[in-house]
């Protein structure tokens, strides 16, 4: 994506037509137009206008991971019926293969165990329902991980 189709992106998610868009900041339509069809650049002053206009940051305006963005549309875009339909684990399979190979290896009863544990730690020292202790759980593990990855260097599946 090219930062002119970010910038309409980040008007239409503000709700902002053109023209209004235009008038808080004090050009003309045509010129709003012609960032989003990257005819022309605003400049650092106009970036940082439009990036509070947007509420959004000067990096959040500019500099952007188009996989990145895609997800999270995609996350923001999937209804909750639509979420029970999707297995999860055949999914993430596709590139973690030994989400599904570690079933055959596994006894998965010690383990979970352990986990509802934390989980019903959670529920009641912070008041958590079911979901938002998974949630926690599962940030809590992806901060592990990151934190380990940096200690070692690793990263890469099965190391």
């Amino acid at each position: 994506m090219c930062l002119g189709n970010h910038l309409f992106q980040a008007r239409k998610k503000c709700g902002l037509s053109q023209e209004e868009a235009a008038e808080a900041l004090g050009v003309s339509r045509q010129t709003i137009s012609k960032w989003e069809t990257d005819e022309t650049l605003p400049d650092i002053c106009q970036s940082q206008k439009l990036a509070a206009l947007y509420h959004l940051s000067l990096d959040e305006l500019t500099v952007f991971d188009i996989d990145v963005k895609e997800i999270e549309q995609a996350i923001e875009r999937t209804s909750p019926e639509t979420e029970k339909k999707v297995d999860w684990s055949q999914a993430w399979a596709k590139k973690y293969p030994i989400l599904l190979e570690y079933q055959k290896e596994v006894d998965v009863k010690p383990y979970a165990a352990q986990l509802e544990a934390m989980l019903e730690q959670l529920k009641s020292g912070y008041g958590y329902q079911d979901l938002d202790a998974f949630l926690v759980l599962k940030d809590i593990l992806a901060k592990v991980w990151t934190e380990r990855e940096k200690q070692t260097g690793a990263g890469g599946a099965g190391e």
